[in-house]
């Protein structure tokens, strides 16, 4: 059975490298023991769902499930921002580390947000 191709897009290529950084800087925290589980794995499912959302808005059924999906996405986004934020506030990244990862969340919200209005104005449109 030949699996149905896909077109790859910027925001699908973008949340699927950074939910990668997500994982290896989940691996990273934890062995170096400085901050709570429960704080490592808020971030590690917020930035990994991120990319989940706009994997599955490339088969959604309609365009009002692909702007869920790309609402969702942008929803996880801003709450790994939040997380990240407490990661560096509680001393667990550097400075460095934290404005690396930073620029790359803050992109892919403006990414999600263009998407999530212009569908909507599309989506009015009709």
């Amino acid at each position: 059975m030949r699996m149905l191709e896909r077109r790859e897009n910027i925001i699908v290529i973008k949340t699927e490298a950074f939910a990668d950084r997500i994982v290896k800087m989940h691996k990273y925290l934890l062995k170096k023991n400085c901050c709570s589980r429960e704080l490592l794995s808020q971030v590690l499912r917020s930035g990994t769902s991120i990319g989940a959302n706009t994997a599955e808005g490339q088969f959604a059924q309609s365009k009002a499930d692909f702007f869920t999906k790309m609402t969702i996405a942008l929803k996880e986004a801003n709450e790994t921002r939040f997380w990240l934020k407490r990661l560096y506030a509680g001393e667990c990244l550097s400075e460095m580390e934290y404005e690396s990862i930073l620029t790359d969340v803050e992109e892919i919200i403006s990414l999600l947000v263009k998407i999530t209005e212009t569908t909507k104005e599309r989506y009015n449109k009709k």
